[in-house]
């Protein structure tokens, strides 16, 4: 199976139209959140994005919320929203949570607190793919010397051992992987890759 997995692309039409290319040669995408900025254009970039014909499963970012991507996203059939929620596809479980984990210091932010994502991810099912907007603590979440990925996400990767965990949140580690046991990490960035599994 093929993915192509991206985030932040932060209302970058260009970045988005080019993931849309990408997506031809794929058999689903994965969207780890952050797809407007501060709240706006988020139906700008879905509209870009509805160009992809493959499934897209997504998670909101901390710059639109749950209802916001939801709501934008119903309009097509192939967009699916993860948030404590997860589906099998093409044989695989996907697992997906979105939102700041932990929270961040802005007002306008959609943030979980840490036991608010713990709770959302214990149904989350061992081997499976996990799509995080945060990514898990001490893995692809350092910025100005400081580490900002959540402790919640991390105890479920320890616990629940996914194949992968593909994230973004921290711009500093976009296209950065790295290993927890068997598990990969990968901060995907607006550029996009396309995973073999």
């Amino acid at each position: 199976m093929r993915l192509l997995v991206f985030s932040d692309v932060h209302v970058d039409l260009n970045a988005a139209k080019r993931l849309v290319k990408l997506s031809r040669s794929v058999d689903i995408v994965l969207g780890a959140g952050d797809f407007s900025s501060n709240h706006q254009g988020l139906e700008k970039t879905i509209n870009v994005l509805s160009g992809i014909k493959k499934p897209l499963l997504m998670v909101p970012g901390n710059n639109e919320s749950f209802h916001e991507l939801s709501r934008v996203s119903s309009q097509f059939e192939n967009m699916q929203v993860l948030h404590g929620t997860g589906l099998s596809l093409n044989g695989f479980d996907f697992w997906g949570l979105g939102a700041g984990v932990p929270e961040t210091p802005w007002d306008w932010s959609f943030d979980l607190s840490e036991n608010e994502a713990f709770l959302m991810l214990e149904d989350c099912p061992e081997k499976s793919i996990l799509i995080t907007h945060s990514p898990p603590k001490g893995h692809v979440d350092k910025a100005g010397g400081s580490n900002f990925g959540s402790e919640s996400i991390l105890e479920c990767v320890k616990k629940k051992k996914p194949l992968w965990v593909f994230c973004g949140h921290i711009h500093e580690c976009w296209e950065k992987e790295s290993f927890l046991g068997g598990t990969k990490i990968l901060n995907c960035g607006p550029n996009g890759r396309v995973i073999e599994i």
